[in-house]
């Protein structure tokens, strides 16, 4: 099976740490916002759906950009939700950014926003519904470290890899 992982997540859970992670263990690249955004000429939703649905076409990570919202007709796409709770991921932002409690904490809460925006205003959906994912991943309760042996064992155990 060509499988094809989206990931969206919440600001400062670790999912970028688990996308890499699951890109060396699988061998396939990962896409994100900026790579997306460099491959397109307009910078507007449609030209990035249909970046995204050329990148789906070989097997691949994409992190965020509404990715399992356009890619959720297809039988390889696989999308996951990655989330924490709000103090640990403020604690990751503080040292992945070097800021204080609260720099961090209001960088959390508008990067989160913005994305709720992003989502809403492209899919009509409300970002993190349970329903648009096939596993949600809570960081502080499995750990980022554990997540990427999760979902590999999850993708062996049901022969997507």
């Amino acid at each position: 099976m060509k499988l094809v992982i989206t990931m969206s997540r919440r600001f400062g859970t670790g999912a970028s740490i688990i996308a890499r992670e699951l890109s060396d263990r699988l061998k396939i690249p990962v896409y994100d916002k900026a790579y997306i955004e460099h491959e397109v000429e307009a910078h507007d939703y449609h030209s990035e759906a249909e970046a995204i649905r050329k990148l789906a076409e070989n097997p691949c990570i994409i992190l965020g950009r509404c990715a399992s919202d356009i890619l959720r007709d297809q039988p390889n796409v696989f999308n996951i939700y990655v989330c924490a709770d709000k103090e640990d991921r403020i604690h990751r932002v503080m040292i992945l950014r070097a800021l204080p409690y609260e720099e961090a904490k209001k960088a959390l809460e508008e990067a989160d926003a913005r994305r709720a925006d992003y989502y809403y205003r492209n899919t009509g959906k409300a970002w993190g519904d349970v329903n648009d994912y096939h596993m949600i991943l809570d960081t502080s309760r499995l750990g980022v470290e554990n997540c990427a042996g999760i979902l590999m064992q999850y993708f062996e155990r049901m022969n997507y890899i």
